[in-house]
Order: structure tokens, then C-alpha cells, then sequence
């Protein structure tokens, strides 16, 4: 699988900025995707080393549209933790 393919987009919330500053960072992942694709896609893309990975099982909320109602898609969240001198620099800004 294409590590392009295993990370979907970063997580850009107030939570996940605050966890930043713990070099945690926060990721929506492909739902077929476990721990050691993750470490090694975050190894390929970023450049850096993943010294831990969390994933979690996001279930899909129930929505309502006038009298309709519908159910939002589960997906799955990775935070990635790094090492202690380790950035990933799309979070940066640069």
C-alpha cells in the first residue's frame, strides 16, 4: 500500500494543536490501517522516526435533516508521537 494512501490528512483541531507541544501529532488514517503501516508511511512521507502510535476507532455520529436521518462515515485517527527533538514540519508552516 501507498504511504500516501495509509495517511489521509493531519487533524487540525484546538485539542491537536495543544498536543503539538508534546510532539504529538494527529492524523485521519486509512480504516484498514494498524500501527506498524502507520509508523512506517510517517517514516517515508515526514523523514522522521514515530517513537509511539495510538490509533482509535472514530465511530460515525447520527445526523438529522428535517425528517430524515442519516449516520456521518466511521474513520480512524493515528497520533503519532516523535521523539523529543523530531518536528514534522507540515504542521510548521514551512
Amino acid at each position: 500500500m501507498n504511504p500516501n494512501d495509509i495517511i489521509i490528512r493531519p487533524v487540525i483541531s484546538e485539542k491537536s494543536t495543544l498536543m503539538m507541544e508534546d510532539n504529538k501529532y494527529v492524523f485521519k488514517v486509512a480504516t484498514n490501517a494498524n500501527k506498524h503501516t502507520v509508523k512506517m508511511a510517517i517514516k517515508e512521507i515526514f523523514g522522521v522516526v514515530p517513537e509511539k502510535v495510538n490509533i482509535i476507532n472514530v465511530r460515525g455520529k447520527n445526523r438529522r435533516l428535517r425528517y430524515r436521518v442519516g449516520k456521518k462515515a466511521a474513520w480512524k485517527k493515528a497520533i503519532v508521537t516523535l521523539k523529543a527533538g523530531d518536528k514534522i514540519q507540515i504542521f510548521e508552516g514551512q
